[in-house]
């Protein structure tokens, strides 16, 4: 029902925590493929994938490019962009799935944004403090999670090679995008 692309930056411990929270939905039937994209030369996270069961792809470029690369590879109807390091929480699986049945539905596109929220075992920073605070005047970042019909996704042509992950979110325009309940923690 989706692919989900995970940008990983040679880190094997992150990209091992988000693959650990998308068992359950590959288990439901929600997730059909993972791509783990990351640098040439990247052993590690090739042995993960390959032990995770999902593909992997190596890209030189920017990270937006590498989504844009990964995307290209998928096969579902469905997009799902994590970054590695990021854990959506329990109701990730219904949340997802009721959200791709009414936009599929309604036949108005639209694209679901998670929710970030800093763990809540770390304590809280004035960096966090900082993002949350630009989140509200400037909305949502890159590397929340990006929940998008593949339609919908080249219509906006996708993320820019040139662009950073941001320019996909404001090409798509608050009216466009709905922030689910679901929260992605960050590790």
């Amino acid at each position: 029902m989706l692919s989900v692309v995970i940008p990983t930056e040679g880190e094997e411990r992150p990209a091992v925590a988000t693959l650990t929270a998308l068992v359950p939905g590959a288990a439901a039937g929600l997730v059909s493929d993972v791509i783990l994209v990351d640098r040439p030369g990247s052993n590690e996270i090739e042995r993960v994938a390959d032990v995770a069961g999902c593909r992997f792809m190596a890209f030189a470029g920017t990270r937006a490019a590498a989504m844009a690369a990964g995307a290209a590879q998928t096969k579902s109807e469905w997009l799902l962009f994590l970054q590695a390091g990021a854990i959506p929480d329990s109701g990730w699986i219904d949340e997802s799935a009721q959200f791709i049945k009414v936009v599929s539905d309604a036949g108005r596109l639209r694209a679901g944004i998670f929710r970030y929220a800093p763990s809540p075992y770390a304590e809280t920073n004035w960096r966090d403090r900082l993002r949350a605070l630009t989140r509200l005047i400037a909305g949502p970042r890159g590397d929340e999670g990006l929940l998008i019909a593949r339609r919908h996704y080249e219509q906006l042509g996708g993320h820019s090679a040139a662009g950073s992950e941001t320019g996909l979110l404001h090409r798509l325009g608050r009216s466009a995008r709905a922030e689910l309940r679901s929260r992605l923690v960050r590790l």
